[in-house]
């Protein structure tokens, strides 16, 4: 859900998460999905070309990267991998001012220095404002996206791994999520009305932290009260400072702008949009997202008072562990004061990003495998046209009209989908966390394999 770099993607959806990734969530890999990026510029120029070996270490093969506006950043790039922590001056020389209102210099100096092993292998598309290319990270392939606006300064980029081979068994599947994180669950199942009946499983009814998963709920929660006559999916939101969050699209846009309803649920599914998903919840209210959730057989523990993003944000990047700490030792009624009282009064610019796995235990929303297929199935059992619209807005790398919704943080990466065949409706998801330190750049892209994988075997 931090609009943190991740393995899929440095915006991680614009951001994509997620909590990235988008985290949270893989917005098309993603990210991820992806994500919003910003107007590429048109400004031709002329193209030579120099090797990507006397640019930077971090590529060791000679490869030709082109004279244009793109490839100047990329060299530059490259470089700046093999001297992480860059000034932040620097940074600015080189990433456009909007871009960084959305990625601030720390987490590309978090990203670089997760990248440094980097190898450029080929640029094999290339224009005067955007390039992809080809590298490896670890051994795994990873495919290169930059784009430059006008004055040439990056406006977007992303490293999107390539997936691994799916498992053909489910011994196979298992092994493989037992070595892919320290903690995990799995859930193959058959939707059928509001029942989940598993075919594979591991750790089903175990709570584990959601990332943006708890989107969700939120949606739910709209759905019911569209479906009461409350409003509509045509109905205007206003964007203030109060409710603008990290990452996404709509913390881009001016104080006082309008999006419909209907926008702002494909924009919170389809790529994790954090200000997207506040808006939301500040319309349906807190409370009636907590009885969604209650409704759908989802636990108390831990998800009441339900938090914003904003909200968690701040509890996990603002003066830690200050409010982390005060906020945890209240009761619920306190809770809620301590919120609209003091952790509303935070500003943005006060939130800083983490690197290492932060309260995954205490401070997120929770959820087991079994409670996530439930919440698909209540989506699912809604006869509104445009809950299928907003839920198959990203398909997280499966087929068309999957529906997909995952979750990311520092620790943290969550799949989830369901999908029809025929007259059956299938659920998978993949739940892992780590507690002590991140995962490695990939990670997603072995998850999204693994439940590629299932989809076959369900068949």
């Amino acid at each position: 859900m931090f609009p943190r770099m991740t393995s899929k993607s440095l915006l991680a959806l614009a951001v994509a998460g997620t909590l990235a990734a988008g985290s949270g969530g893989v917005a098309a890999p993603a990210g991820a999905t992806t994500t919003t990026a910003a107007t590429t510029a048109t400004t031709a120029t002329t193209a030579t070309a120099v090797t990507a070996s006397s640019a930077s270490s971090a590529s060791s093969a000679d490869v030709e990267i082109p004279a244009t506006p793109a490839g100047r950043q990329l060299r530059w790039m490259l470089d700046a991998l093999t001297r992480a922590p860059v000034p932040e001056s620097e940074i600015k020389e080189h990433v456009a001012a909007g871009y960084l209102e959305q990625v601030p210099p720390e987490q590309f100096n978090q990203t670089f220095q997760g990248w440094k092993a980097f190898t450029l292998t080929a640029v094999d598309g290339a224009g005067p404002t955007s390039l992809t290319a080809k590298g490896t990270l670890g051994g795994q392939g990873v495919r290169v996206t930059l784009r430059v606006d006008g004055d040439g300064k990056i406006n977007w980029v992303s490293f999107d791994a390539d997936v691994p081979p799916a498992p053909t068994s489910w011994k196979e599947l298992q092994g493989r999520l037992a070595e892919a994180a320290p903690q995990y669950s799995f859930l193959a199942a058959e939707i059928t009305d509001r029942r989940c009946r598993p075919a594979q499983v591991a750790g089903a009814q175990k709570a584990r932290p959601l990332g943006s998963m708890f989107k969700l709920y939120v949606l739910g929660a709209v759905a019911e009260q569209i479906r009461a006559g409350a409003y509509t999916w045509d109905t205007q939101l206003t964007i203030t400072p109060e409710l603008k969050s990290l990452g996404g699209e709509l913390s881009a846009r001016p104080d006082g702008s309008k999006v419909s309803v209907f926008e702002t649920a494909k924009l919170m599914i389809g790529i994790s949009d954090n200000t997207a998903t506040d808006l939301l919840i500040h319309k349906a209210g807190r409370k009636a997202v907590e009885q969604t959730m209650r409704a759908w057989g989802g636990r108390k523990e831990g998800n009441v008072p339900f938090l914003t993003t904003r909200e968690l944000f701040v509890l996990k990047g603002a003066d830690y562990p200050e409010h982390a700490d005060a906020y945890k030792r209240l009761g619920t009624r306190a809770k809620r004061a301590y919120l609209r009282d003091t952790v509303a009064k935070v500003p943005l610019t006060a939130i800083r990003p983490w690197v290492k796995p932060r309260e995954l235990e205490t401070l997120e929303w929770f959820a087991s495998p079994a409670e996530i297929c439930r919440a698909h199935a209540e989506l699912r059992r809604s006869p509104d046209p445009k809950v299928d619209d907003v839920m198959s807005s990203n398909s997280g790398l499966l087929a068309k009209g999957t529906w997909f919704k995952g979750g990311e943080e520092v620790g943290l990466t969550d799949l989830g989908y369901s999908y029809r065949a025929g007259k059956k409706v299938s659920f998978i998801t993949v739940m892992t966390t780590n507690p002590s330190s991140p995962f490695p750049p990939g990670h997603t892209y072995e998850l999204i394999s693994l439940a590629q994988g299932a989809v076959k075997l369900l068949k």
